[in-house]
């Protein structure tokens, strides 16, 4: 079994290492970097269900972290993470999971009797081919050849999600104090609850990485950054909103499941973002982007967050039709909270006929509807930037938005001053639709405009 051990862990890091060494772009050699890391998680994760499956298990050995021997951890992570992202140009995915499937069916009945197969194990393969190996490999590949944003950026936040709220959590149970069992027991209200919490405060994290895809063209990943500075959301009021995040959300574990361990390893990660990872990410940002990083790093703090947002360039614009009872009130709100950075505009001066609020921010971006006004919250202060920040996460806004069109104002053009704002009871459902996106013309510069109708 030693033999069959370190064959299984030799074999396949030294094949990485030898097509890693001819691989001359450094984004590719990072994204194989980041497939062994989802497949190791992956993998960890597929041995749990394997037991209970039962699949496949593997003799009692030293130097096991779970019943799983870490050296054939490690092989099998490299075989279906880094290798084929770096062989990527001569082997098409489909054909590198065939090869998978073929060299595990090959491998493991002969790795017996240092993995002992189920009656079922086949089933098992296929799993983690499509549960593991397979987002692994569209992960490395998007990131290696920068496609995909959107796609790489969730399979990026599945990744770091789960290592830290399952995989280090759970690493510092095995190892340490703690366990699941004071999470489990909290029954199935308490779960709610925290499960909750646990939502409100990843929500700056969640916000802050959607900043950095739509306004920056980039990922958290930092060999796969965004192409420009990123100042706006989260990143107006704090500059590490992620790294806060991440150590606030090991704490809350901790406390639930009442680890010290958990306690260290959040203590340990927060010293190692500023001690390390902090000034080389300085150094990296003031290289690329001068005199705008300095002046963003005088105002903005790495750990402790404003309350009034900063705010540099061109001033955002949102458009609000004034005669309409909600967007009037939503005006008056705004107005007293004077925002930082954000000018409001009567819908009716548009050059197009508006359907719903717009916001215009001073690189461009746009959102439309409940996301604007929730984009407009964020230039107020931090407790209004929270909310915003939650109406934007994933399926908040779509409900948020078919709530106000079914209760409070459906979409409507704007009119002249004095014309009646309809309501929900009086559009017809046969009213024509709003213009789509796409026939959209650039705004007009932002000028000074009336207060709203008291």
């Amino acid at each position: 079994m030693t033999a069959a051990r370190w064959l299984s862990l030799a074999l396949p890091l030294l094949a990485v290492l030898a097509v890693g060494a001819r691989e001359r772009d450094r984004s590719g050699r990072a994204a194989g970097l980041l497939a062994f890391l989802a497949a190791a998680i992956g993998i960890a994760a597929l041995h749990e269900v394997a037991r209970l499956a039962g699949w496949y298990a593997f003799a009692p050995v030293d130097g096991a972290y779970r019943g799983m021997p870490v050296d054939l951890w490690i092989g099998w992570a490299a075989l279906w993470g880094p290798l084929p992202v770096l062989l990527r140009r001569v082997l098409p995915l489909p054909v590198a999971l065939g090869l998978l499937l073929w060299i595990d069916a090959v491998a493991m009945p002969a790795l017996h009797p240092l993995v002992r197969l189920g009656p079922h194990w086949l089933v098992g393969e296929v799993v983690g081919l499509l549960a593991v190996a397979l987002p692994a490999q569209l992960l490395g590949r998007f990131c290696a050849d920068r496609r995909h944003l959107a796609a790489r950026t969730l399979l990026q936040v599945g990744v770091f999600t789960a290592l830290l709220l399952w995989f280090l959590p759970s690493l510092a149970f095995e190892f340490g104090d703690g366990s699941w069992a004071g999470l489990t027991g909290l029954g199935r209200t308490g779960l709610l609850v925290v499960a909750q919490l646990a939502l409100l405060a990843a929500t700056p994290a969640l916000a802050a990485v959607a900043e950095f895809a739509v306004r920056g063209g980039g990922t958290p990943y930092p060999w796969d950054p965004p192409r420009r500075l990123v100042t706006t959301g989260p990143y107006a009021y704090l500059a590490n909103p992620m790294q806060l995040t991440a150590v606030v959300l090991l704490l809350c574990t901790a406390a639930v499941t009442r680890s010290v361990t958990l306690v260290l390893a959040a203590v340990s990660a927060g010293a190692f973002g500023a001690a390390v990872a902090g000034p080389h990410e300085h150094h990296d940002l003031r290289m690329r982007y001068g005199d705008s990083w300095r002046s963003y790093r005088r105002q903005v703090r790495d750990w402790w967050p404003r309350w009034r947002p900063y705010s540099s360039g061109s001033p955002a614009v949102l458009w609000l039709d004034d005669d309409c009872g909600p967007c009037a009130a939503t005006w008056r709100m705004l107005a007293r909270r004077p925002p930082v950075g954000l000018r409001i505009r009567p819908a009716r001066e548009h050059e197009r006929v508006l359907w719903r609020a717009e916001y215009v921010g001073g690189d461009g971006h746009k959102e439309r509807g409940v996301a604007a006004v929730a984009r407009a919250l964020e230039h107020v202060h931090l407790g209004w930037a929270v909310v915003g920040w939650t109406l934007r996460l994933p399926g908040a806004t779509w409900l948020a938005q078919l709530v106000t069109d079914a209760m409070i104002a459906p979409p409507h053009p704007a009119r002249l001053r004095g014309e009646p704002c309809p309501t929900p009871s009086s559009v017809s459902s046969t009213a024509p639709s709003p213009p789509s996106a796409s026939t959209a013309s650039p705004v007009s510069p932002p000028a000074p405009s009336p207060p709203p109708p008291e």
